[in-house]
């Protein structure tokens, strides 16, 4: 049963350690870190990504900056309360760490496979550059009832697909994990920059009763795109 449940949340990533380790928390005597990790695009530009990493799986001196890995794991999300309310914090929760040579050791940088449900009706839009774009709130279950709620993106033909999906609908998807940098006008009219975390919708299959799968929607939508607002 938890194998199943681990297997709906599969992520690697590769690249290079951009930040020193910091201590995150403990839990049953065990310490987690948190660092952030510089996953390179084809564009020759980084997906900024945190990852949470036990004690157990690293030393502190041994992760540092410049250094070349590859994490397994899940991509995990819990709440945050601070003085702007509650949010929705996402890091990759390491379950594997290998550290390579350098950069040109990096075969596949950046993958996810999620296989949850969906717990927001989807919304689509267009961007101001014309490339149709919907967003998911997917729900993946995990061990001991919990769940992690994952912000998707899909576009294009997966977007006008999606676009119809609803609350409920059991979906897998297949990508990357993407950053971007937005601007956020706080009450005392200052602006400050934000990094939002989502994945990048590839491929997307629709699941349900067995009996239907030869019916169920399958689009895929190839290539990487920066999200605009």
């Amino acid at each position: 049963m938890v194998g199943n449940i681990i297997e709906n949340n599969m992520v690697t990533i590769s690249g290079r350690v951009a930040t020193n380790t910091e201590y995150s928390h403990e839990v049953y005597g065990e310490g987690f870190y948190y660092f952030i990790l510089e996953v390179p695009r084809l564009s020759n530009s980084y997906d900024k990504i945190p990852v949470t990493i036990s004690e157990r799986l690293i030393s502190r001196q041994k992760l540092e900056i410049g250094k070349v890995v590859e994490i397994e794991g899940q991509f995990r999300s819990y709440n945050s309360y601070n003085n702007e309310g509650n949010k929705l914090v996402l890091t990759v929760f390491a379950r594997e760490i290998n550290f390579l040579e350098d950069e040109k050791s990096i075969k596949n940088p950046n993958q996810i496979y999620l296989n949850g449900y969906i717990c927001k009706k989807p919304v689509y839009r267009t961007t101001p550059f014309g490339r149709e774009i919907t967003d998911i709130l997917l729900a993946v279950n995990r061990p001991y009832n919990k769940s992690d709620y994952i912000p998707c993106i899909s576009w294009g033909r997966n977007a006008r697909y999606s676009e119809n999906l609803t609350i409920g609908d059991n979906i897998k998807v297949w990508g990357r994990i993407q950053s971007r940098e937005y601007q956020k006008k706080l009450d005392s009219q200052e602006i400050i920059t934000k990094i939002a975390y989502e994945v990048s919708v590839s491929k997307m299959e629709v699941g349900g009763d067995p009996k239907e799968e030869e019916n169920s929607g399958q689009t895929e939508d190839n290539g990487e795109f920066d999200r605009e607002e």
